[in-house]
């Protein structure tokens, strides 16, 4: 069973990690939450998720969401966390969406929250660290973190959607973006159609 720390910041684009977790839980993956405080209130103001800001209660509200025990919240402010150790880390971890803010201090490997302390264990260990930023433009200082990060072994997924597989709703656009990062962590999945030369094109 994989373990997936899935890490939600206050980059517009909650709905990412929402179904980026109910992929997982499709899959049978052992899950870690984790939400910035920003994050948190983003998720409210983009999809009236009032989850609490304690995490013990908050663990109670994630799970009721989606349907499942094996997921567990963990507290930003708690550094004595398993993932926060190279020694009990994730399989992989995911940032979705990624603020530029986080961009900006995972780069510089400050490690003053559970979540920048658990990519930073990531980086280190040689581990899966998946980055979904959802900012444009980007100014030079994004784009130089983003390189930054790439070159230090980080997989850079942007949240681009694409056009070729006939997109009908927004889900369409957000399952491909998920479906991407699925496909970096090695989970099968039917979130979008994948191209298939001119029957692609033509279907």
């Amino acid at each position: 069973m994989k373990h997936i720390l899935v890490a939600i910041t206050g980059a517009s684009g909650s709905v990412y990690g929402l179904r980026l977790t109910e992929a997982l839980v499709r899959a049978d993956c052992r899950i870690s939450v984790l939400l910035s405080e920003p994050g948190r209130q983003v998720l409210n103001h983009e999809t009236g998720l009032g989850w609490d800001l304690d995490p013990v209660q908050r663990q109670r509200q994630v799970r009721a969401h989606f349907g499942s025990d094996r997921i567990d919240c963990l507290d930003n402010a708690d550094l004595f966390a398993a993932v926060a150790s190279g020694s009990n880390t994730a399989d992989a971890m995911v940032i979705i969406p990624c603020s530029m803010g986080t961009v900006g201090r995972v780069a510089a490997g400050l490690s003053e929250t559970l979540l920048e302390r658990a990519a930073d264990v990531m980086l280190k260990e040689r581990r899966p660290l998946l980055l979904v930023p959802r900012e444009t433009p980007l100014s030079v200082i994004h784009l130089e973190n983003l390189l930054r990060l790439a070159r230090a072994g980080a997989i850079v997924i942007p949240a681009m959607p694409a056009f070729y597989h006939g997109p009908q709703s927004l889900d369409d656009l957000v399952n491909f973006v998920v479906g991407k990062v699925l496909d970096q962590l090695e989970i099968g999945h039917e979130l979008f159609k994948r191209w298939n030369g001119k029957d692609s094109a033509d279907s």
